[in-house]
């Protein structure tokens, strides 16, 4: 019996397999942390052959490259691949034979010109194909991470690669992609946790639609990516160090202040409420109960030191896989415990919240407040406060001189979590702010003033 087992990556919005007949396993586009991998594997006695990349990944860092060198694996990547280290080089059509599965490499490029799908037979049965950035479920991968000058002609590809997928796969054949479980790899938001070729034949808009109104679509709907994306394919094709998941040296309140007024980002990792309600000053609150790793390698100047803060070590070690992910490798140091511990002392500060109805309320004053909306371009579009400013989150480090200072400042997003992020950068540069933690589809109960688009 033939097993296809996912290895979910929330935080990043992706997924790994594991494929194997009771003896042998295959494993497809494994996240750095490949530790999880060899947790499977090893119980069940599996001898791992191959590892296959479907593309050089935009989003994390692999672990594809020190997984194969690790249990001796062949490493399978596109020919066409510019890479620094040796790989068995796979075409279209390659077929690729261990113990009971049969794998056929399928040229399926869109997300990337190079990218690969990979096939899965059995026992003369066609389980399954493995769609990295290429068919997801309801939508696609996105066409425009290798720059927009290609996106046009990668979204067409895209079009055509799932046409292909679509006439060549059977109906019942499973369909397993890597993004597309809150990825911003995705083109849009995918839906659901399991198809097959037959059910995306019938619903997905790259299958419904001809090219020209997929391609029209498609573009139209696209918004802005993590700017950390820029480092991880240079990483892969390189070929990722091995990750060091040794826990990071203790910072003492001294250290701390140090690292803070040296300008070093100092996360505090807590739910913004527990934030709000007290923390050392200077901190940045990026939560691990939201996109924590997507905002913080998104925000953060690339290559700036890290000290993480948790109330329990396991906190902190989370947080530490989900940046060695993306090429974050070592924080600088961290901090376990209470912000009261960590100030040695030193008053707490405090952040001030509120919800809309409040807003409304403030708005009424004299000077009325800035209202700061941090959402991206698309959701703005759709609907926000008249008289708001907007500066989505991932440009509020570059755009500070348009926030005003003379007033306070009420900023909030869409449910609070990048609100609360903003809110912490903006406290840091001493700015009067307040955070609107609450859930933006509540402002029409609340009387305030909203543009919604037509």
């Amino acid at each position: 019996m033939v097993e296809i087992i996912p290895l979910d990556t929330p935080s990043l919005g992706d997924r790994s397999y594991i494929v194997h007949d009771g003896e042998v396993a295959i494993v497809v586009d494994p996240q750095r942390d490949y530790d999880r991998v060899l947790a499977v594997t090893g119980p069940r006695g599996l001898r791992i052959t191959h590892v296959f990349e479907t593309h050089i990944h935009n989003d994390y860092v692999t672990g594809g490259y020190r997984l194969a060198r690790t249990v001796g694996a062949a490493y399978v990547l596109n020919a066409d691949d510019t890479v620094g280290f040796d790989r068995v080089p796979a075409r279209d059509g390659d077929i690729f034979e261990t113990g009971r599965l049969r794998v056929r490499a399928l040229h399926t490029p869109g997300h990337t010109f190079t990218h690969l799908s990979y096939a899965l037979e059995a026992d003369g049965q066609h389980l399954a194909i493995f769609t990295g950035g290429s068919l997801l479920y309801g939508s696609t991968g996105r066409p425009d991470l290798l720059g927009t000058q290609h996106a046009d002609t990668l979204a067409r590809h895209q079009h055509s690669s799932a046409r292909r997928i679509a006439t060549e796969l059977p109906p019942e054949a499973e369909v397993y992609p890597t993004h597309g479980f809150g990825s911003f790899c995705s083109a849009t938001q995918a839906d659901g946790l399991s198809s097959t070729v037959g059910a995306e034949a019938k619903t997905n808009p790259v299958l419904t639609l001809d090219q020209e109104a997929y391609v029209r679509v498609l573009l139209a709907g696209l918004d802005a990516y993590p700017a950390y994306y820029a480092h991880m394919a240079p990483a892969n094709a390189a070929g990722p160090a091995e990750v060091d998941l040794t826990p990071p040296e203790q910072a003492d309140p001294e250290e701390l202040r140090r690292r803070i007024h040296a300008g070093e980002w100092v996360i505090d990792l807590r739910e913004r409420t527990a934030f709000a309600a007290g923390h050392l000053g200077g901190t940045l609150n990026i939560g691990l109960d939201g996109n924590f790793v997507t905002y913080l390698g998104w925000l953060i100047p690339w290559g700036m030191a890290v000290t993480l803060l948790g109330e329990s070590a396991e906190q902190v070690a989370e947080a530490q896989r989900d940046l060695a992910r993306i090429g974050i490798d070592r924080p600088e140091a961290a901090a376990v415990g209470t912000p009261e511990a960590w100030s040695g002392g030193m008053p707490l500060a405090i952040l001030p919240t509120a919800n809309f109805t409040a807003l409304r309320e403030a708005m009424r004053t004299d000077p009325a407040p800035t209202v700061l909306d941090v959402r991206r371009a698309a959701e703005r579009q759709a609907s926000h406060l008249l008289g708001s400013l907007h500066v989505p989150l991932h440009e509020l480090s570059s755009r500070l001189a348009e926030v005003p200072t003379d007033r306070q400042v009420w900023v909030h997003c869409a449910a609070g979590y990048r609100a609360a992020i903003a809110a912490s950068m903006l406290a840091r540069e001493g700015v009067s702010v307040v955070l609107v933690d609450d859930d933006y589809d509540r402002v029409s109960d609340t009387g305030l003033p909203v543009l919604v688009a037509a």
